[in-house]
């Protein structure tokens, strides 16, 4: 049972997945923090930081990730089968349709009209882990001065120009 809730939850991730890892990363939280508790808020902070220290695409890895750590190996292959199916079988029928109907100024128009919406799940992703990340919850002081001051210096060095 555990291997088809894996496979279902991920797959609505991957089914719902438009404009990549980043703009996905607070369906994630939702579906494997909040919905089925299969980490902790900190824990769901290390996955996106292991994620990123991982080649592949975050969803990929987030989802081999928890499908390991719930029902080992098994786990794993079904929840990032469930990850990969909806995205690749959606990218083979609007490569279809793409191109057949790119010259339309219809589709160009939509295209353009999503540049903004994943834009703002994007933004929504940044914020929502910069608040868990710099505001400690339940803790004497309710700020993490260390997280916001390597988080000012790495940025700032990222900015120097060589």
């Amino acid at each position: 049972m555990i291997y088809l809730l894996l496979f279902f939850s991920f797959l609505q991730v991957g089914l719902f997945s438009i404009g990549g890892g980043y703009a996905i990363l607070p369906m994630i939280q939702s579906v494997i923090v909040e919905g089925n508790h299969w980490l902790t808020p900190s824990e769901y902070n290390d996955l996106i930081a292991i994620s990123q220290m991982t080649p592949g695409p975050i969803a990929i890895n987030a989802a081999t990730f928890v499908g390991m750590k719930m029902a080992g190996f098994p786990g794993a292959v079904c929840a990032t089968l469930g990850s990969v199916t909806a995205p690749s079988c959606i990218s083979l029928i609007f490569a279809v349709i793409y191109q057949k109907y790119k010259s339309l100024k219809s589709v160009e128009g939509i295209l353009k009209g999503l540049r903004p919406c994943v834009t703002g799940l994007i933004a929504s992703a940044g914020v929502s882990y910069v608040l868990e990340v710099f505001w400690l919850k339940g803790k004497e002081i309710p700020v993490d001065i260390f997280a916001i001051a390597l988080f000012a210096i790495c940025f700032a060095m990222f900015r120097r120009k060589a």
